[in-house]
């Protein structure tokens, strides 16, 4: 059963809307970000398939999707990912606008993430995510104890991701399939807070002089190592 969530739609808004730095724009039918790839306008006989948009088969469609979804309309894009989801969630902590979430929102999408779980502050900086938020679905947590008690009633250990005294190697801890996978800010890491609920805590192995990599790149590497060991790598090559 599809759980209730708190926020509207996949990613908590109207996509109608754009992001929070450029309320009110509205980008055309069709195109994410205006790349230079897509295809055109569909050429012969329409299908005859309910899950295209006929925006998209009239002016062509250039968002940033894999080959399998082009023309279909959004929605049915969504329903056909959930219909796939891994089990694992990520969740970051927001408490001072970190930059790193909209990348770990498009890692999550990648990946097929179940959710994407927002800490802190309910306002974050899409840009990052390169629109990868409207297909992925996105819940927010006013505070760690919040989240906490959320995992706690959908049975799903919550694991942090730190390079902490104590913490455990990444690269040798059986992730569970059922999980929520949390990152802290770029500065201060996870907050004594989340430490407290995580189950375990796990170490990314680093070998140069920085103490700390990018939270994004930590996400992107703690997600892999789950899709390394619970994942069909095989599909996840087919596109």
């Amino acid at each position: 059963m599809k759980q209730q969530r708190d926020e509207a739609g996949p990613s908590g808004g109207d996509p109608a809307r754009g992001s929070d730095e450029a309320p009110g724009v509205v980008e055309a039918p069709g195109s994410d970000e205006a790349p230079a790839h897509g295809v055109g306008p569909w050429e012969g006989e329409l299908p005859d398939d309910d899950r295209c948009d006929p925006e998209l088969l009239a002016g062509g469609d250039r968002r940033n999707v894999v080959d399998r979804y082009r023309y279909w309309r959004h929605e049915a894009i969504v329903a056909d990912l959930d219909t796939r989801r891994h089990p694992f969630h990520v969740a970051i902590e927001n408490w001072q606008h970190d930059l790193n979430i909209g990348s770990v929102v498009r890692t999550a999408n990648a990946f097929l993430a179940q959710e994407v779980h927002i800490v802190g502050r309910r306002r974050w900086n899409r840009r990052g995510a390169m629109v990868t938020d409207r297909y992925q679905h996105v819940r927010h947590h006013p505070t760690a104890a919040n989240l906490a008690t959320w995992a706690a009633a959908s049975s799903l250990p919550v694991i942090g991701i730190d390079n902490l005294p104590g913490s455990v190697p990444l690269e040798t801890y059986e992730l569970p399939r059922e999980c929520v996978l949390v990152f802290g800010q770029e500065s201060v890491g996870l907050t004594d807070e989340l430490r407290e609920v995580a189950q375990a805590t796990l170490a990314i192995a680093q070998y140069g002089s920085t103490r700390s990599i990018n939270a994004g790149a930590a996400a992107a590497i703690a997600m892999h190592a789950w899709v390394r060991q619970h994942g069909d790598v095989a599909a996840g090559h087919q596109g």
